[in-house]
């Protein structure tokens, strides 16, 4: 099993899970950050550190986001320290079904 980024990250893209990452396995795109299924070790101190719940233990449910995962671990660039969340971050906290809303695959 490992931990998955979630469509709440979009337009957030809070960075309190990266700075607790033993194993530094969080990737950054434009609006959110992904993790690499491949590097997690599972160990969940990364979930409780997200102010918006966007980090899930893999699951049947979540399949599309391991999927995601996957794929922009690949391609985005490696993150390792916290920075400041998006400018307007608050403003789409609660937001639902931002991936086809918002969703950019691009680095910056």
């Amino acid at each position: 099993m490992t931990y998955v980024v979630t469509d709440k990250c979009i337009k957030c893209k809070f960075t309190d899970c990266v700075e607790v990452c033993p194993v530094d396995c969080f990737y950054e795109g434009k609006n959110m950050l992904v993790i690499n299924p491949e590097e997690c070790i599972d160990c969940g101190v990364c979930e409780p550190e997200c102010p918006v719940d966007a980090i899930k233990p893999e699951s049947e449910d979540l399949i599309k986001w391991l999927e995601i995962n996957k794929k922009y671990s690949e391609i985005w660039p490696n993150i390792t320290e916290q920075k400041q969340a998006l400018k307007d971050a608050e403003k789409y906290e609660d937001e639902e079904e931002k991936y086809e809303k918002y969703f950019d695959e691009n680095i910056k």
